[in-house]
C-alpha cells in the first residue's frame, strides 16, 4: 500500500509557530513520527508539504493511480481552498483530513472546511496521533 501525506501552508514551522497550540515538535519529528507508523502498517509513505496551493494541487494531482490513500492537513487552505477540494475530488482516491489541533475548537473562521467533503474522514485534535489513526483507516479500508 502507498500513501501520500501532504502538508500544508506553515507547517514546516512546527515547534516555532505558536507552540502553545501546536506544541515543540519540529516538522521533522512528524515526519519521522509518520515513517515510524507505516513501518508499522507496512505502508509504502511519501511525505510532501508546501506553502502553495498550485504545489499541492499538483502533488494532488500527480497522485492519480499512484498512490492507495492520501492523507491531508491543508492548513488554512482548508477553510477555502475549493481548488484543494476539487483535486482530491478528480483523483478518486480515499482521503482523510487530518489537523493537529482541534479546528472547531478554535477561532470561528477555523470551523469551516471544504476538503471535508472530498474525504471520507476527518480527525482533529489529537495531534501527532491524527496521523497514526489515518494510517490505521488507510489500512483497514
Amino acid at each position: 500500500m502507498r500513501v501520500l501525506i501532504i502538508n500544508g501552508p506553515n507547517l514546516n514551522m512546527l515547534g516555532i509557530r505558536q507552540p502553545e497550540v501546536y506544541g515543540y515538535d519540529t516538522y521533522s519529528d512528524l515526519v519521522r513520527y509518520c515513517h515510524n507508523q507505516a513501518e508499522l502498517l507496512d505502508i509504502d509513505l511519501v511525505c510532501f508539504q508546501s506553502n502553495h496551493e498550485g504545489e499541492i494541487i499538483d502533488k494532488i494531482q500527480d497522485a492519480y493511480k499512484k498512490f492507495d490513500g492520501i492523507i491531508i492537513n491543508a492548513g488554512a487552505y482548508t477553510h477555502y481552498s475549493i481548488a484543494i477540494m476539487d483535486a482530491l475530488k478528480s483523483v478518486n482516491i480515499p482521503s482523510i483530513e487530518v489537523h493537529l489541533s482541534d479546528i472547531y475548537q478554535r477561532e470561528s473562521y477555523r470551523h469551516v472546511s471544504y476538503i471535508k467533503e472530498a474525504c471520507i474522514k476527518s480527525i482533529v485534535g489529537l495531534g501527532f496521533e491524527g496521523y497514526k489513526l489515518a494510517l490505521e483507516t488507510l489500512k483497514n479500508l
